[in-house]
């Protein structure tokens, strides 16, 4: 089994790197967005027509979600043509595509949890490039993987977890927001999700949502990162209208996972259990 990763030092990808090393029968290539620039249909054309690969998982992605609003060109380029790109080569090559996506395709409106059948409609850049890039995959590929998760944080990279960190030793008093409403993901608990998609070899293609279980606020979970921390951070509870951003935020994206429950049962964590151990 020969399995390439795009974005290996994002968060995913080097969660990935931990994760591989408990499979020494597969050969990993992870490359960095040095060594692979995924928007050059060159370089992926070329690299795909000198090794063959059983699997690619996309964990290469333009997640400045703010900046996105003014930097419109660059987050299509890497979040849907760059992605057109990939999945017209694993096509040629006959390598299955596994793609990140995010709970941004939606707008925020529904009250209940997103299944895969909801249809996205994207209130942000970020989110409508993200949406653009899983229907090139849909529209090219037959064998994909396409993982929507939420409120990816790790050891790794940039995330809210290292940024609430960050302010509480500067800071003895923060206001997090309270009204947007999703779930944690532990990138390493989705990395072993992935890893568990390819070790099954299952052929059941298509749309999956997965994130921690349980659904917080920004607030619930700014306070439990200093709770863990032990850190006597005073939060408070603030609306969105009080936080303004350049990108709307949806309001609830909260996803439904019992699809990926089913077809590849694993015991899918609670968000304060990978918090613990991601601290």
């Amino acid at each position: 089994m020969k399995i390439i990763i795009t974005g290996a030092n994002g968060q995913l990808g080097r969660c990935l790197q931990d994760v591989a090393e408990r499979y020494p029968d597969y050969e990993f290539k992870f490359k960095s967005s040095k060594e692979l620039d995924i928007t050059s249909k060159e370089q992926i054309n070329s690299l795909f027509a000198h090794e063959k690969f059983d699997y690619c998982i996309n964990c290469a992605a333009y997640t400045a979600v703010d900046k996105a609003e003014t930097d419109q060109e660059n987050a299509f380029l890497v979040n849907a043509e760059a992605v057109k790109y990939l999945s017209e080569a694993c096509k040629t090559e006959n390598t299955t595509l596994i793609h990140i996506s995010t709970d941004f395709v939606f707008d925020g409106s529904k009250t209940t949890p997103y299944t895969e059948e909801d249809v996205p409609n994207p209130i942000n850049v970020y989110g409508a490039s993200k949406l653009k890039g899983e229907q090139y995959v849909q529209n090219i590929l037959e064998h994909y993987f396409i993982i929507r998760t939420s409120w990816v944080y790790s050891e790794y990279g940039h995330n809210f977890v290292k940024t609430m960190l960050r302010l509480g030793a500067e800071k003895e008093e923060l206001s997090v927001v309270n009204d947007q409403i999703g779930a944690p993901t532990y990138a390493g608990d989705l990395a072993e999700v992935i890893m568990k998609v390819i070790s099954s070899k299952a052929t059941n293609y298509g749309l999956y949502h997965y994130s921690n279980e349980g659904a917080i606020s920004w607030y619930d979970f700014a306070k439990a990162i200093f709770e863990i921390k032990g850190m006597n951070i005073e939060v408070n509870p603030i609306p969105s209208e009080a936080y303004p951003t350049p990108a709307k935020r949806p309001i609830n994206s909260e996803l439904f996972k019992h699809k990926i429950e089913k077809i590849f049962p694993k015991n899918i964590k609670f968000w304060m259990d990978s918090l613990h151990k991601c601290i």
